[in-house]
């Protein structure tokens, strides 16, 4: 029976799991919000990292993958798997552009694979992802979107947004703040080592590098439904091996190694004798015949860290309204981590660094990290209020995170959770160091934790860290560089700040300057103490 309609089957499933898992990166948050859901739940160790933070088939994926490789094989790596596709996608390319290429039968690297997969087993319950956040697939197929197809994206929208601007379709333009260099080198040598590695061995990643492929290929080869080679039917003309981008069919012995075979049913396609056949099987124990490699083998990687490319983007600064640069610099001891990730002991232990969060922020305040968390934490996401400062009304990080890393909140719940504490240091403020008028930290704080204190004649900031929620709103707008005078210094485990006090509390005047209860008298020298400020700095021109 011919089986060619199986490949046609896998590539449209394919396609649609890999346009859309990208789409989650260049779209619209609104698109984003509803449908990463569905585009996620199937998406291996994000599900399973999730069901241990909350169990049930709402975070299940990874049981169904399970079912699916015990029933198939593994179909995951040929269907659901974006980074899967992407190799298949070099693969074409490599074929179609050298028509003689052919791939050949290769024994499987047994000791390096599942080396690989007990030595980040061991780190994962050790509770170290370092392994993960470097290997797993459906990390690494997201920072390649973000970090070098977003950006192109970006610039193409926003050219397509000046032309149309004066017509009916209009685009929105967006905003990239850049890359962080140091984040983005992993990103850059991953992606050159896989285009070469693809180009040249096809599947050879998913088989003796990743470790999801090699633990679904413990499973696979207990598979009911296998692919086989009928030896009467069978002449050993090569062409299946020629096609098999696994390495995994022997031609000469006609058998087909199935832990290694990812299910992309080429060899059907291939077949002009109708020899393969897919078909339940007695799970038998291995015979001589079959392939372990008990001999010790060395794998040497050898790639070239180049650019590939990078994309001309709009990248918008503020303007540095200090004329003195600033010297002290901000001395944070604890990372901040987004809302809803509770502490940095279950963010770093559950995040893979897939970057979909940081995709999504609205304020872009969401940033790969280096070294913040440490060796085991690389790439994954921290707050930069350099960059951006964390929106008071959005909670939509939570609502896409695949892991549980960061767990998704209501609106009112968001807006008490306290990430950090802002902190102001005095010799760093421009009020002080250009005796000028400032307030824009102030004038930022979403709960008016920050409020302006007459001082020694000059108005500074003074915090309210009971009500302040870590939001970065004052450490955005602070004007100074490359220090801020004002930052916020995170909570290694999240808090619940106290209630905003309501702007028509007497407390607060209409200027938002906090003034005592038993002090409302003062409250017009102040007001008269402001106008002369402003008459005195008139001709000054403020971004605030």
């Amino acid at each position: 029976m011919r089986l060619t309609h199986l490949k046609i089957f896998r590539v449209i499933i394919s396609i649609i799991f890999f346009f859309f898992t990208t789409i989650l990166f260049l779209d619209y948050p609104d698109f984003i919000k509803y449908f990463s859901g569905y585009i996620l739940y199937l998406q291996f160790f994000p599900s399973f990292l999730k069901f241990l933070v909350v169990p049930g088939m709402i975070s299940g994926g990874f049981l169904i993958v399970l079912i699916l490789t015990v029933l198939f094989g593994r179909v995951y790596c040929s269907t659901i798997c974006p980074l899967g596709t992407l190799f298949d996608l070099i693969s074409f390319i490599r074929q179609k552009s050298n028509r003689r290429f052919r791939y050949q039968f290769k024994k499987p690297h047994n000791i390096l694979r599942y080396s690989i997969l007990i030595f980040t087993s061991i780190l994962f319950l050790s509770g170290f992802l370092l392994l993960v956040n470097l290997l797993d697939p459906y990390s690494n197929f997201s920072r390649i979107i973000y970090n070098f197809i977003k950006p192109a994206y970006i610039y193409f929208n926003n050219i397509i947004s000046s032309l149309t601007e004066d017509s009916d379709f209009y685009l929105k333009p967006l905003i990239f703040k850049g890359w962080r260099i140091e984040a983005i080198i992993y990103p850059i040598v991953f992606f050159v080592f896989i285009c070469w590695l693809a180009f040249k061995y096809g599947r050879l990643y998913c088989n003796t590098i990743c470790p999801v492929g090699t633990f679904l290929a413990i499973f696979s080869r207990f598979s009911l439904f296998k692919i086989t080679i009928d030896n009467i039917k069978c002449q050993s003309c090569g062409l299946c091996e020629h096609v098999c981008k696994s390495n995994c069919i022997d031609n000469e012995n006609k058998i087909v190694d199935f832990t290694r075979c990812v299910a992309c049913y080429n060899c059907f396609r291939a077949c002009n004798l109708d020899a393969f056949n897919y078909e339940p099987v007695l799970m038998k124990i291995k015979s001589k015949n079959n392939y372990p490699d008990l001999n010790k083998r060395k794998f040497i990687f050898n790639s070239t860290a180049a650019l590939f490319f990078l994309p001309i983007t709009a990248y918008a600064q503020q303007k540095f309204l200090g004329k003195r640069p600033t010297t002290i610099h901000e001395n944070k001891n604890t990372e901040v981590i987004p809302p809803g990730a509770k502490s940095i002991k279950h963010y770093t232990s559950k995040c893979t660094a897939c970057n979909l969060c940081v995709s999504i922020c609205c304020n872009q305040v969401l940033q790969p990290s280096f070294l913040e968390f440490g060796i085991a934490g690389i790439m994954q996401p921290r707050m930069d209020y350099h960059k951006g400062y964390c929106n008071y009304e959005c909670n939509d990080c939570g609502k896409v995170c695949p892991t549980g890393a960061i767990l998704p909140l209501e609106a009112s719940q968001k807006k008490l959770i306290q990430l950090g504490k802002a902190k102001f240091i005095k010799k760093s403020c421009i009020v002080i160091t250009e005796k000028t008028e400032c307030g824009a930290c102030s004038e930022h704080c979403p709960t008016k934790a920050v409020q302006m204190v007459l001082n020694e004649g000059l108005f500074l900031p003074e915090i309210n860290e009971k009500i302040c929620v870590g939001c970065g709103a004052c450490e955005y707008a602070c004007p100074t560089k490359p220090y801020k005078a004002i930052f916020v210094e995170g909570n290694p485990v999240h808090l619940i700040a106290e209630s905003p006090i309501e702007k028509n509390n007497p407390i607060y005047n209409k200027h938002n300057f906090k003034t005592p209860l038993n002090e409302t008298k003062k409250i017009k020298k102040i007001d008269s103490k402001m106008k002369n400020i402003k008459q005195q700095n008139s001709n000054k021109d403020f971004p605030f």
